[in-house]
C-alpha cells in the first residue's frame, strides 16, 4: 500500500465516528425515549412530565417511557441520567431541588452545571401558604399572634432543602419566628398530615391545594406570588400582608452533557410544540400551571439564577442537609 493510500485509509477511519454520530442524529429518534422523574408518582412534576411526554411522543413518532426514580432528594434519579449514554434517549425532569442541591449538598455524584445540559423549561406552579380550618389561622397576622402567645407552630415541606422548606425559612426570618420544620418524603404525605391537622401550615403547589381550599378542607393564608395570581385572584398575596416570600415549583428537562446540539434543539422544539397542544394547554389551565417554554440557553440562564437565589436563602438561614 502506498503512503497516499495509507493516509486516505487513516482519514477514512478517523471520519467513521463522526459519520456514525451524524447518522445517529439524522435518524433520531429511532427507538423509545426515557424520561426519569426523580420523585414519587402523583406530584406536580410527575403530572407535568407524563402530560408533556404523551404529546411529545406523538410529535417525535416514538414512545416515551416515564420512569419514577425517587431518593436522596432527587439525587439518585438525576445521577442515573447524568451517567447515561449521551445518545439522546435518556432525559430527566428536574425541579427546584436540582438547583438547591448545588449549595445544600457538599458532595454530589455529578456536577450540576457540567454533567447535564438544559433542554427545556416546561411548567411552573405557584405556591400557597395553607393551613387546616381548626388551626384558627387565617392570615400572617394570626401566625404572629399565636406564636407570640406561646403556641408552638410547625410547617411541613416536601423534604429537607425543597422549595417549600426554603419558603418556610424565609417566613421564619422575616417574621422573626421559630416555626418548626417538619420534612416529608414528598408533597403527598405532607399534604395528608396538613389535612389531618398534624402540622400547622405548609407551602404547597396550588394545583394540588386548590381543590382542598375550594372544598373548605384547607384555609389559604396567602399566595407566595409577587402579585395576585391569575389562578387564585381572590386570595391575597403574602406580600400584601407584609411578607416578601415568593415561592414556586418549576419543572424542566435535562439531558446528559454529551448529547449533540442538534438532538437537544430538536427535543426542545418538540417539547415546546407539545405545550401548545390543546390537551396540554387545557390541562395546565385547569391545574393552575403556567407554561414556561423557551430555548435551552434560556433554561440554562434560569438554572444559574435559581442556584444563586437559593444559595443566599440557604446560607442566611444556616440550612444544612440532614
Amino acid at each position: 500500500m502506498t503512503r497516499r493510500h495509507v493516509l486516505q485509509a487513516g482519514a477514512a477511519a478517523a471520519a467513521l465516528p463522526w459519520l456514525a454520530s451524524a447518522q445517529a442524529q439524522g435518524t433520531w429518534p429511532s427507538k423509545p425515549l426515557r424520561i426519569v422523574v426523580p420523585f414519587t408518582p402523583g406530584g406536580t412534576t410527575d403530572f407535568v412530565t407524563r402530560l408533556v411526554a404523551a404529546e411529545t411522543s406523538k410529535i417525535l413518532g416514538q414512545p416515551i417511557v416515564v420512569e419514577n426514580k425517587p431518593g436522596a432528594g432527587t439525587v439518585i434519579g438525576v445521577d442515573s441520567v447524568a451517567k447515561a449514554a449521551p445518545d439522546g434517549y435518556s432525559f430527566v425532569t428536574v425541579a427546584n431541588s436540582f438547583t438547591v442541591n448545588q449549595t445544600l449538598l457538599k458532595k454530589l455524584p455529578y456536577d450540576t452545571l457540567k454533567d447535564l445540559r438544559p433542554v427545556a423549561l416546561m411548567g411552573l406552579s405557584e405556591h400557597v401558604l395553607a393551613t387546616y380550618p381548626a388551626s384558627g389561622l387565617k392570615s400572617v397576622a394570626d401566625i404572629v399572634a399565636q406564636a407570640k402567645a406561646g403556641k408552638k407552630l410547625s410547617y411541613a415541606s416536601f423534604g429537607q432543602g425543597t422549595s417549600a422548606h426554603l419558603a418556610g425559612e424565609m417566613l421564619n426570618s422575616q417574621l422573626g419566628l421559630d416555626l418548626v420544620h417538619v420534612p416529608y418524603k414528598g408533597q403527598a404525605p405532607a399534604l395528608n398530615d396538613l389535612l389531618g391537622g398534624q402540622v400547622s401550615m405548609m407551602f404547597g403547589n396550588w394545583p394540588e391545594f386548590r381543590g382542598h381550599v375550594e372544598a373548605g378542607k384547607l384555609v389559604a393564608i396567602g399566595m407566595a406570588t409577587a402579585k395576585r395570581s391569575v389562578y387564585a385572584p381572590n386570595i391575597p398575596t403574602l406580600a400584601e400582608q407584609g411578607v416578601d416570600v415568593v415561592s414556586n415549583s418549576w419543572n424542566g428537562l435535562l439531558a446528559p452533557a454529551g448529547v449533540p446540539d442538534e438532538i437537544v434543539q430538536r427535543m426542545n422544539a418538540a417539547v415546546n410544540q407539545a405545550m401548545q397542544t390543546p390537551t396540554v394547554v387545557e390541562a395546565f389551565k385547569k391545574g393552575g400551571i403556567a407554561a414556561k417554554s423557551g430555548t435551552p440557553a434560556q433554561f440554562a440562564d434560569f438554572i444559574r439564577s435559581e442556584i444563586a437565589r437559593y444559595a443566599e436563602v440557604i446560607r442566611k438561614a444556616g440550612i444544612t442537609a440532614e
